[in-house]
């Protein structure tokens, strides 16, 4: 009985170390842009008909947003995964439980220590005018 109640001791406190538990597969990525009236779509198939646009994306998926609005010029920004910082507990978390290791393997494989950058992103878009006098 004790060494059950052990072994579901350890599973738990491994399972909260893990990043794919504490932090999940997928985030939510803000873009906004200027003028607000601005219609945004990006690379994965998202389309908002005004800033901001708020989309669920995959951590470990890179994606390109798109603004456009009347009377101005058409911009884009990259928005990428990257390592960081944030994912730290987890990656510690699983260097020092039990078990912790096949919780780095999976957090690797499935994106879950990555994170978007930049999140929240904004987009100034260059009035027609502006663009013309350069």
């Amino acid at each position: 009985m004790q060494v059950r109640i052990i072994g579901c001791t350890v599973a738990v406190l491994s399972l909260t170390a893990c990043n794919t538990v504490t932090r999940g597969v997928e985030e939510t990525v803000t873009i906004s842009a200027t003028p607000a009236s601005a219609r945004i779509w990006t690379s994965l198939g998202h389309d908002c008909p005004r800033s901001p646009c708020v989309v669920k994306v995959s951590r470990k998926t890179e994606l390109t947003a798109y603004p456009a609005a009347k009377g101005f010029r058409s911009g884009s920004l990259l928005v990428k995964s990257t390592l960081t910082d944030k994912a730290a507990p987890g990656v510690l978390g699983n260097a020092v439980l039990p078990g912790g290791s096949l919780g780095l393997v999976l957090d690797a494989a499935n994106g879950a220590m990555l994170d978007h950058t930049p999140n929240p992103a904004h987009i100034d878009l260059v009035p027609l005018r502006s663009a013309r006098a350069r």
